[in-house]
């Protein structure tokens, strides 16, 4: 069983490329919820919704998250009348989250949910959010007390991550549990992979569910990571800015610095070919292969050489 560490784009574009080379049923992906968010009344889980839609093939694919063929009516009256609407919903995208919200009222955890969901959309990957219990990544902007602290959608959509971070707390997460079924899939996994995620705000919120890092950690010299990171920059999001904001730098460098005590291997692009020793000087074996998952063809190419790592 290969049990995945997901969140973001990348993880699901990774995932995506995995089910070409394994048995969908032989992979889990722990998903991250620090993302999540309620409006209009609604539970809204970004990272499973975007693994759910690519495993699905009905991403959007010039977005990147939302379903395909999307139409925006709801969202166009909702401004007529003066509603809020800087975090877009499309019309079929609100069906998951209506559904979300009333099995979550009738006493459904999200676990069961996103598991429901898999199933209606014919997923046959195993998600699991990595906890059932609120969790919410917190980002106290720099810029003076009036700066404040935001939550993770009003920091990355509304304010398009383009402010300064001076510091990242995840809310409820000293009060959470793992969900069922996720210390089981990492004790239990031949390999744990960490997919092409930003380790501040996708992967670290996974990790300060109380239990998991210590899992993982036990784990680490079965851990695969993929480099966010290519030649010093993002491919998409803040990750970048945000190592550099946490102490970091901006580099496949300062990645395996980051997940250096429960990560054995990192694969970087092989625009980072040169730094290869510089990351195995952190502690950490270095595989040099391309990591841009411009296709299926390319992401089931980069699952071949993580999943061939364990050997």
């Amino acid at each position: 069983m290969i049990t995945a560490l997901a969140g973001g784009v990348g993880a699901a574009r990774l995932l995506r490329g995995m089910v070409e080379v394994v048995p969908p049923g032989g992979i889990t992906a722990v998903v991250n919820v620090g993302d999540d968010t309620d409006l209009h009344g609604l539970h809204i889980s970004p990272d499973l919704d975007t693994v759910l839609y690519t495993l699905a093939d009905a991403i959007n694919p010039d977005t990147g998250w939302g379903l395909a063929g999307e139409t925006w009516r709801v969202m166009e009256s909702l401004g007529r009348l003066g509603g809020v609407t800087w975090f877009n919903l499309g019309d079929q995208d609100l069906a998951t989250h209506l559904y979300r919200t009333q099995r979550l009222a009738e006493g459904a955890t999200l676990g069961a949910v996103s598991s429901e969901l898999a199933e209606r959309f014919d997923v046959g990957v195993r998600l699991l959010p990595v906890t059932d219990d609120p969790l919410r990544t917190r980002l106290a902007l720099a810029g003076g007390d009036g700066a404040g602290e935001v939550d993770f959608q009003e920091y990355f959509v509304k304010l398009r991550h383009d402010v300064p971070v001076r510091h990242v707390r995840f809310a409820g997460a000293d009060e959470s549990r793992p969900a069922p079924g996720v210390l089981e899939a990492i004790d239990d996994a031949e390999l744990v992979v960490v997919c092409p995620s930003n380790p501040v705000v996708s992967i670290q919120p996974v990790l300060a569910v109380p239990g998991v890092a210590d899992a993982l950690a036990a784990r680490r010299a079965d851990t695969v990571a993929v480099s966010p990171i290519v030649a010093g920059a993002a491919l998409k999001g803040p990750a970048d800015r945000l190592l550099v904001e946490m102490g970091f730098e901006s580099s496949v460098v300062g990645v395996a610095r980051w997940y250096a005590p429960w990560v054995s291997t990192l694969v970087v692009d092989e625009a980072d070919a040169s730094l290869a020793p510089a990351v195995e000087a952190e502690g950490v074996r270095c595989i040099v292969a391309p990591t841009i998952m411009s296709d299926v063809a390319r992401a089931a190419a980069l699952a071949r050489v993580v999943l061939d790592a364990r050997r």
